[in-house]
């Protein structure tokens, strides 16, 4: 058999096709004929994925693979239905060819998130199509890590027994939250959510009694910008950034095709990152934190102050509704407010611009919502920092994805097995 080949087209895809293969961790080399196998396995499931319908011929042609090798692994993947045969096309060269496509129709995967008053929960096909989008009220600062345990349990049952009633498996599940997160799916810190030390992970396989598929947690924003390099309107983009919006601001970033993790996996923790030392206190205890000047409770308490009497926001809907409302008003108040807020958001985004000089910084969350009046300020103030010419060509926008962008990159993220090149159980 030869040996694994990349297949440089299916690493950066084509904009907004939303086929691009995600790693969440740095390929493993082959090391014996059967990690080769594996490794040409996800070449082949690669090149369907972004070339669909293709022929055997095809694939041999545009990867290197020889066909006998092309051959074999295509039966693998048409017996496991990862893929399937659509019939045969004339509109080429020679003879008929028969096309092949995506399956995955027997699977899914599922992504839940944590938010600052909601969790969410979205399941996708192998193909990145949603099958379902769940989102509930909970107040997760107001709760213990055990409740919340319970919350994310009593979803993940409900999601995957409508999945399993469609006669599908689940092929994983990835849960984000905002703050660290360890390789082991450990929550060593999240001011956001008053966590210390919480060993996530290993709580949720406990309490859903070590199902059969695998039981991971990210960051939060690490799946957000996973989701964005697959399904956004940045899709097969190799250089991006997506800040969070909500009570924490995180960065999930991705250099080169792949996703920025860190010496520990704690990269892109940019909400502590102190703009301003006279600032406001951040709950993380230091002062001037961009998550004590853009995330979503400093804005409330600072532009809708009468809200304070009323005890700690856990809904915070109706507090953006008015926000949004007041600002279409050209309330004077709220519109300098969030052109304060954009500034603050634009001098962190030049931070990100001279050090990474991505394609696009995206933002989500109440950042999104509030973008006609951020977003403005915040260019402005990107352009007025950045070193290079027009921000290194940096753009900065509004995500598309709305508010389960994490719970979508958790979802993409639980695929990461079968399109590794790792075949799911008979």
């Amino acid at each position: 058999m030869m040996d694994a080949r990349t297949d440089r087209g299916s690493r950066t895809g084509s904009a907004g096709s939303g086929h691009i293969l995600i790693s969440m961790q740095n390929d493993p080399q082959p090391t014996d004929l059967g990690d080769v196998r594996v490794a040409n396995r996800a070449v082949v499931l690669r090149h369907v994925r972004v070339h669909a319908p293709c022929s055997r011929a095809d694939i041999a042609a545009r990867t290197g693979l020889n066909k006998a090798t092309v051959s074999s692994l295509v039966g693998e993947l048409i017996e496991r239905r990862l893929v399937r045969e659509t019939g045969l096309t004339e509109n080429r060269i020679g003879r008929p060819a028969t096309m092949l496509v995506l399956d995955g129709e027997p699977y899914a995967a599922l992504g839940l998130q944590v938010g600052v008053d909601e969790l969410a929960a979205v399941a996708v096909d192998l193909g990145g199509n949603r099958l379902l989008t769940w989102r509930r009220a909970f107040a997760a600062p107001a709760a213990t890590p055990d409740e919340t345990v319970r919350a994310l349990v009593a979803l993940a049952r409900r999601a995957t027994a409508r999945i399993a009633g469609e006669g599908r498996a689940v092929l994983g599940l990835t849960v984000g939250v905002p703050g660290l997160v360890d390789a082991a799916g450990c929550v060593p810190l999240s001011p956001a959510l008053g966590w210390r030390d919480v060993p996530l992970a290993d709580q949720l396989r406990a309490a859903l009694r070590d199902p059969d598929f695998t039981v991971a947690v990210d960051n939060e924003a690490n799946l957000a910008v996973l989701a964005e390099q697959r399904h956004g309107a940045r899709a097969g983009a190799t250089d991006l950034v997506h800040l969070t919006g909500g009570a924490g601001i995180g960065a999930g970033v991705i250099v080169d095709g792949r996703l920025l993790r860190g010496n520990r996996g704690f990269a892109g923790e940019i909400g502590h990152l102190g703009l301003d030392p006279t600032g406001p206190a951040c709950p993380c205890g230091r002062s001037g934190c961009l998550e004590a000047l853009v995330g979503l409770p400093a804005v409330v308490g600072r532009l809708l102050p009468d809200t304070a009497g009323d005890g700690p926001v856990t809904d915070f809907l109706p507090e953006l509704d008015r926000l949004r409302a007041l600002a279409g008003q050209d309330d004077p108040t709220v519109r300098a407010g969030l052109a304060e807020t954009g500034r603050h958001l634009g001098h962190a985004v030049a931070l990100l611009a001279g050090l990474l000089n991505p394609e696009a910084v995206l933002v989500g969350g109440h950042l999104a919502t509030l973008g006609p009046w951020l977003l403005p300020a915040a260019r402005a103030e990107l352009a007025a920092r950045a070193l290079a010419p027009e921000a290194g060509g940096c753009r900065l926008e509004a995500s598309t994805l709305g508010g389960t962008a994490a719970a979508l990159g958790g979802a993409t993220a639980a695929l990461a097995t079968v399109e590794s090149g790792r075949l799911p159980a008979r």
